[in-house]
């Protein structure tokens, strides 16, 4: 059989990939290319399915691409999207195989913006805390029994609503007073740090609440702001931030002496419920009077005991003088018979020891012989000792080097003080030392003449 010399002879050996395979190797290609990054765009065709994950189209002005975000990333998602928001997704760029579509799968969502704004909170958040405005130690003790609160919120917030109904209901004998200022949209950062300030000039209250509903992070940004909480660390009076949902943390609720997760939970800690401290009260009231009750019947009982036990304190005395009596008449028996026994007893001893003592008299003239005889051996050891020591001082004298030099002897040394015996030991211009009974001298040699003896 013959083939065309045209045709690719290598084709043959060729592999042959399925669709599904091609699709799987092109989506582990995308994800191993592709790590987790950022991606900014306008959310479109957005649903979310029964399932629980969310579908949407990401696209801006030039491009689109298919999007997924599975439900146990979307759970985690502060906010709903809708059509036409500005969002910024962390993705994983991937492969959807069972129709080959390129698609974005999303790990977590964001409105636009919201990193930036997230970073500068981040840096304000490490400037402020370096500076120990939210160090645990300057925080203050929030007041038990709060007599005025001051509310830093606005007049059209909801929050503030709630807080009204909650310090009504919990504390209607609290007075309450408010510092109106804007809390979002431009300067209201200033604004509100300004009512803050006011309330601490002003001085009127125990307690201090800066509070707002929730919102996104734009809504709340104004309380991300440097001189709010500034403000807020310089009041005299503490403060409760109760700033957005519980999840919701800015500035504020770092600086503040207390963070509620909600206005209304703010209002909550600020005012303790006055029925229940009447409860508690009224509950320490029956158990005082329980108390009181009860020591006042074991009183009772005790003073019944002690009256029938009481006796005529007439008969009472004459019982312990009769008891007085016994008493002494026993201890003089007890003091007189032993006394009586050992007198008797040392009667006895002394008649045994009368007996039993030896003649000590020819014991002592022996000790008295000993005593001469060993005194008279010491004198004349001690004279044989003095003459040893004699002999051996006169002969040490006839040895001493001094007498000889005394005698007109002298000792020559060299310069490094050895004795010289011998004239050949001598050398010109050298020096040397002689050593003379009254003393000694250095001489220099000007020559040496030896002579033979």
């Amino acid at each position: 059989m013959n083939f065309d010399d045209n045709e690719p002879r290598s084709s043959a050996a060729a592999p042959v990939l399925a669709v599904s395979a091609l699709n799987q190797a092109v989506a582990r290609l995308l994800e191993r290319n592709f790590p987790l990054i950022w991606v900014a765009g306008e959310v479109s065709n957005f649903t979310r399915a029964a399932s629980g994950h969310w579908y949407f189209t990401l696209k801006d002005a030039a491009a689109q691409v298919r999007s997924v975000m599975f439900r146990g990333r979307a759970q985690y998602a502060d906010f709903l999207p809708r059509e036409g928001d500005k969002v910024e997704v962390r993705t994983l760029v991937t492969l959807y195989a069972p129709r080959g579509d390129y698609q974005l799968s999303v790990e977590s969502i964001r409105r636009a913006g919201v990193g930036n704004l997230y970073e500068a909170f981040l840096r304000l958040k490490a400037k402020l805390e370096a500076e120990g405005l939210f160090a645990p130690e300057r925080k203050r003790p929030v007041p038990t029994f709060a007599r005025c609160i001051g509310i830093v919120t606005s007049l059209q917030a909801a929050a503030l609503r709630d807080i009204l109904t909650t310090l009504e209901r919990r504390a209607p004998h609290v007075r309450v007073i408010l510092y109106p200022t804007p809390v979002q949209g431009e300067g209201a950062a200033q604004k509100i740090a300004q009512a803050i300030r006011l309330a601490a000039r002003r001085a009127e209250c125990d307690l201090l609440l800066v509070c707002r509903g929730g919102g996104s992070i734009e809504d709340l940004w104004s309380f991300n702001d440097e001189e709010v909480a500034r403000a807020i660390v310089a009041s005299p009076m503490p403060v409760i931030a109760g700033i957005g949902h519980e999840t919701d943390f800015t500035i504020a609720d770092f600086a503040a002496d207390l963070r509620a997760p909600t206005p209304t939970a703010a209002a909550e800690i600020a005012a303790p419920a006055r029925d229940d401290w009447f409860q508690s009260l009224h509950a320490g009231a029956q158990a005082l009077r329980r108390a009181w009750q009860r020591q006042a019947s074991d009183h009772a009982q005790q003073l019944d005991w002690l009256a029938h036990r009481l006796i005529s304190p007439a008969a009472y005395i004459r019982h312990e003088r009769l008891k007085l009596v016994g008493a002494q008449t026993r201890l003089q028996h007890a003091a007189a018979q032993p006394l009586s026994l050992a007198r008797h007893a040392l009667q006895h001893w002394h008649t045994r020891l009368r007996h039993c003592r030896p003649d000590s008299a020819a014991q002592r003239q022996q000790l008295a012989d000993h005593a001469r005889r060993l005194s008279s051996a010491d004198r004349a050891a001690r004279a044989g000792q003095r003459q040893a020591l004699h002999a051996l001082q006169t002969q040490l004298e006839m040895l001493n080097p001094q007498r000889t030099l005394e005698r007109g002897y002298a000792i020559v040394t060299d310069a490094k003080g050895r004795i010289l015996r011998s004239p050949a030991q001598l050398k010109p211009q050298a020096q040397i030392g002689l050593r003379l009974a009254e003393g000694s001298a250095d001489i220099g040699v000007a020559t040496v003449q030896p002579k033979l003896e």
